[in-house]
């Protein structure tokens, strides 16, 4: 992979809040050219710091010491103002309206070097990677169930997936989505919060249903063990 390619772009503003994310978005766009013009685009009022295209070049936009406008009205462990603790890198794919595919190689090899570097430098823990959806759970599908969070967990750059010694706690739908509220998702449209945490631990089945796997997996998740992070 070359090195990184600098496109400044002139929407940003000051942090008010030290970095402790890492935020993954899709461009959703028919091509990265159009992706590109249009976080560069004043009139857009959109940015983000980085973008890694299919071919894993990487594109600088925002100084990582500013605060780039990538994540809108979102929500993540009790910070409602993402964009001023993250820095947010967009992931070129058309996305769910123009024909979502499976995220390249060398595209998903960039943005592990591109997470492992920025997670040091800001010392971000794995919980604090984080998807678009994650965040905006009635907004967003970003980056959607076919980015490859395997990739990261396995370098310790993201939560895994539990699939270890899974016990169903039979907690009802209120207490699932308390529980989910401890983890970090704005739980307000329970739904959709559901929607988003399938999407990103259980990928395969994304129906909004509260099932035994699902309360499985989160338990998994906050319990302090090597597994679930």
């Amino acid at each position: 992979m070359s090195d990184f390619i600098e496109r400044w772009s002139p929407n940003f503003d000051e942090r008010s809040l030290p970095v402790s994310m890492i935020v993954l978005h899709y461009t959703g766009m028919k091509t990265g050219a159009e992706a590109l013009d249009r976080l560069a685009d004043p009139e857009a009022k959109v940015s983000a710091h980085y973008v890694v295209s299919e071919d894993g070049q990487i594109t600088h936009m925002v100084p990582e010491e500013k605060r780039a406008w990538h994540a809108g009205k979102s929500h993540w462990r009790g910070v409602s103002d993402i964009n001023s603790a993250s820095v947010g890198i967009e992931i070129v794919n058309p996305g769910h309206e123009f024909g979502y595919v499976p995220f390249p190689d060398p595209q998903v090899a960039s943005v592990v070097r591109l997470v492992h570097m920025i997670k040091d430098r800001h010392s971000i823990t794995r919980g604090n990677v984080v998807g678009h959806s994650d965040i905006a759970p009635t907004r967003k599908q970003d980056p959607g169930e076919l980015f490859p969070w395997e990739e990261l967990a396995r370098r310790r750059l993201a939560l895994p997936r539990p699939t270890k010694k899974l016990t169903d706690p039979l907690w009802t739908d209120a207490g699932f989505l308390l529980a989910l509220e401890r983890f970090g998702y704005d739980v307000t449209d329970g739904f959709a919060a559901t929607v988003a945490f399938q999407r990103r631990f259980r990928p395969e089945l994304i129906d909004g249903t509260i099932d035994g796997e699902c309360r499985a997996i989160l338990l998994a998740l906050l319990l302090p063990q090597p597994e679930g992070g």
